[in-house]
């Protein structure tokens, strides 16, 4: 796979994650709301399949009693997360658009 693709695919996953995470915790207070996640690191692991992002919805539990299941800390902790990822992800792209910069330029 080419790496440039994979890190595009990589930032869009972690924008539609951060999305994603934005709407959990405006739901917060919305009887019978159920928590959404993006899954994609998980596709990565086929390397004969394209990976492929998602977001599905936690139908597993309930913390309070009206049927919702949002936990702030854990959607804070998760939002924390994918910032890290976020960040990461524009360096390293940053770095392999600098050294084919530089391949090209010949500097």
């Amino acid at each position: 796979m080419e790496i440039y693709r994979l890190l595009k695919t990589s930032l869009d996953a972690t924008e539609i994650r951060g999305k994603t995470i934005a709407n959990n915790i405006a739901n917060i207070n919305t009887p019978g709301y159920k928590r959404k996640y993006v899954t994609f690191e998980e596709t990565l692991n086929n390397i004969n399949k394209s990976p492929k992002i998602e977001v599905k919805e936690d139908k597993s539990t309930s913390i309070r009693t009206d049927g919702n299941n949002i936990d702030l800390e854990n959607e804070k902790v998760n939002q924390a997360a994918n910032t890290l990822m976020y960040n990461g992800l524009v360096s390293v792209t940053n770095t392999k658009l600098a050294i084919a910069k530089s391949v090209i330029t010949g500097r």
